[in-house]
């Protein structure tokens, strides 16, 4: 019993700490002129410099329609082609961390939208297993002493 009181002490601790925690996700922006330029960073804000980018057209997915690297900033620019309307995917990857957006472009008009970040649901999610695996771990071992 003293031992779960500890535990269930320690859990609620650590969960009303204030902290940050940066596991090197990554946040992709974009703006639109004649061209789409785009900055990648990590969580952290540091930049994905010289990370490898690689551009899909909608008419062929599976095969790259341009890749590049990244500038020293995270900075990667390039003008698609308007004659292949849809929705454009752009990756960019680094050391196994990485990100992809998705970008319409419709006769001219171009509009997007980011998949960086986790939603407040896959957060719920994530810490309710953390929770899920700290308890089950102490309850393994508590009862393995007995």
């Amino acid at each position: 019993m003293k031992h779960s009181i500890i535990v269930l002490i320690f859990i609620l601790a650590i969960l009303y700490l204030p902290t940050t925690a940066y596991a090197h996700g990554a946040k992709i922006e974009y703006t639109v002129a004649t061209n789409i330029e785009i900055v990648a960073k990590y969580d952290s804000g540091e930049p994905m410099a010289k990370a490898q980018v690689s551009i899909y057209a909608p008419d062929n997915p599976s095969t790259p329609w341009l890749t590049g690297t990244c500038d020293e900033e995270g900075r990667f620019s390039f003008t698609p082609d308007t004659s292949i309307p849809g929705t454009w995917d752009i990756q960019v990857r680094q050391a196994g961390h990485g990100d992809m957006i998705h970008i319409t472009i419709d006769e001219g008009s171009v509009s997007g939208s980011s998949s960086s970040g986790y939603s407040t649901g896959q957060i719920i999610i994530m810490a309710v297993c953390v929770i899920w695996g700290i308890l089950g771990t102490a309850l393994f071992f508590k009862r393995r002493k007995a």
